[in-house]
């Protein structure tokens, strides 16, 4: 990397004054790891029991559905808790807040604004048409922000709106015969199809999140690359030398091997 050039690094222009290093770094922590699968394994299983209560499947029980809906449900709820302390305890919420990172390398939060949604558009452009023509990724991974822009902002919907309208309503319904007379108003249906209609809605925006988490996860240098790299938590991504002097000195069983390189490539997101 020449000193002095500009070059895209991510979701923002960076001024070259240092030599970029191309790396295989374990990125996911071994929690990381963890809370993913298990929480894919709790969705897919709330899912599939959900649709039987609602009658969209005959496959089992009203029962036993309800039952491992809300063992399901409590075990997610759970994990959640712990996730959600381990993330503020470690700073990896960070990786999750949209314009977090382009705030800190744009004079104004208009201009921040503007390139967060530029790179947006040209992320959704080349999923879109970009892949299809042999395209570069316009986002390079980096270890300070392992996702990006529009992986960030569908994961914070997923826990900041998708999560808590689910968790809410289905405690709802659940303990619908506790509640429903508190209030003189709760006891009408309203509520209760209220409830039920904002469970649904948050029911289906979730089957369209892990559908289309299914699809992106296919999207790396092979179908497999980046589902390999959430097993072993391995990527390739790009170090500065002050990145790469953090890793040697407090966790050198993260880094694996070190590439030097003269100019920036493409790095699946």
């Amino acid at each position: 990397m020449k000193r002095g050039t500009t070059m895209t690094t991510g979701n923002h222009a960076t001024t070259a004054d240092e030599t970029l290093y191309r790396a295989k770094v374990q990125i996911f922590t071994l929690y990381e790891r963890f809370w993913h699968w298990t929480q894919a394994a709790l969705i897919l299983l709330m899912l599939f029991t959900g649709f039987h209560l609602h009658g969209s499947l005959d496959l089992m029980s009203f029962r036993s559905a309800w039952e491992l809906h809300v063992l399901a449900a409590i075990a997610l709820m759970t994990l959640w808790v712990f996730t959600i302390f381990w993330q503020f305890a470690t700073g990896n919420w960070r990786h999750f807040v949209p314009l977090l990172e382009e705030s800190k390398h744009a004079p104004t939060l208009t201009q921040a604004l503007r390139g967060w949604l530029t790179m947006i558009w040209r992320i959704t452009r080349y999923y879109a048409w970009g892949i299809m023509r042999g395209e570069q990724h316009p986002y390079k991974k980096r270890l300070r922000r392992k996702h990006n822009p529009l992986q960030a902002f569908a994961y914070f919907g997923l826990m900041a709106f998708m999560g808590p309208l689910l968790w809410i309503t289905g405690i709802a319904l659940l303990t619908w015969d506790f509640w429903q007379n508190a209030t003189a108003l709760s006891t009408t249906e309203g509520w209760r199809t209220i409830a039920a209609f904002g469970h649904m809605l948050g029911a289906w925006l979730m089957l369209l999140f892990v559908i289309a988490h299914a699809y992106m996860a296919t999207m790396g240098k092979t179908p497999s690359y980046l589902i390999r790299g959430m097993i072993t938590g391995v990527e390739d991504i790009w170090l500065t030398e002050e990145e790469l002097c953090y890793l040697r000195n407090f966790h050198p069983h993260r880094l694996l091997e070190v590439e030097k390189s003269a100019s920036p490539v493409s790095s699946t997101a």
